[in-house]
C-alpha cells in the first residue's frame, strides 16, 4: 500500500471519476507516502491548517493503471523522515478502483497528526 493525504471534501467532490488533485496539475505527480509515519509527518508539515476531516487513502499500486515511481523527496523531505526516503509518485489519476480503503488523521489542538484512525 502507498498513502496520500486528502481533505475529505476534496476526495468526495467527483465521486464519479478518477482522483485528480491539484498537484497533478501543479508538479505532474500525485504525492504519496510509502508508509504511515511518513504519511503523518507529511500532514503535519503541509496539511496543518486545513479544517474539516482530513483523510489517507491507502491505495494498492499494482492496481493503479498510471505509472509509480519512487522518488526522493525533492527539496527535502518533511522534517523527521530520512533523507533518504523514497516516495511513490503517481504519475496520473487515481483510479478509484485502486484505493483500498481510507482512514482519518487524527490530530491535536495544533493540527499536528498524532495517528490513523478506521474511518466510519
Amino acid at each position: 500500500m502507498i498513502y496520500h493525504v486528502v481533505p475529505l471534501d476534496d476526495w468526495l467532490a467527483v465521486p464519479d471519476r478518477p482522483y485528480s488533485p491539484a498537484s497533478l496539475s501543479e508538479d505532474g505527480f500525485v504525492h504519496c507516502s510509502p508508509d504511515e509515519e511518513t504519511t503523518l509527518a507529511v500532514a503535519t508539515a503541509f496539511y496543518r491548517d486545513v479544517r474539516g476531516p482530513l483523510m489517507v487513502l491507502l491505495i494498492d499500486e499494482h492496481k493503479l493503471d498510471v505509472l509509480v515511481r519512487w522518488e526522493a523527496a525533492d527539496p527535502a523531505p518533511p522534517p523527521g523522515v530520512d533523507p533518504a526516503t523514497r516516495f511513490p509518485h503517481v504519475f496520473g489519476r487515481i483510479n478509484r478502483d485502486a484505493v483500498e480503503g481510507m482512514m482519518e488523521i487524527e490530530r491535536d489542538e495544533d493540527g499536528r497528526a498524532t495517528g490513523l484512525a478506521v474511518w466510519s
